[in-house]
């Protein structure tokens, strides 16, 4: 969005709504930059579990958590930054 006029007309809420669209989209780039190099390293890393060289992680979920960051974007999570500020812009617009 460019026009700054729209931009001033906004509320609170469609401000609220376009950020956490923002973060959305942000969040599925993050996925596949993290995809790319999670396919790119597990061709290569191991770890020594006794004489044996296994892979260092054992799936994608524990290279990248989608559903986490997700959950912090959308305010799931009490305890993220995000979600106090959300509560306490939607506490002031009531």
């Amino acid at each position: 969005m460019t026009d700054i006029k729209a931009i001033e007309r906004m509320t609170p809420y469609e401000f609220e709504l376009r950020v956490t669209a923002f973060k959305l989209r942000k969040l599925d780039q993050e996925y596949d930059f993290h995809l790319q190099a999670w396919l790119g390293q597990q061709v290569q890393a191991t770890k020594k579990l006794g004489k044996k060289e296994v892979p260092y992680f054992k799936d994608f979920n524990a290279f990248f958590n989608y559903q986490k960051r997700e959950q912090e974007i959308l305010g799931l999570m009490e305890d993220t930054p995000d979600s106090r500020f959300a509560q306490l812009m939607r506490k002031a617009n009531r």
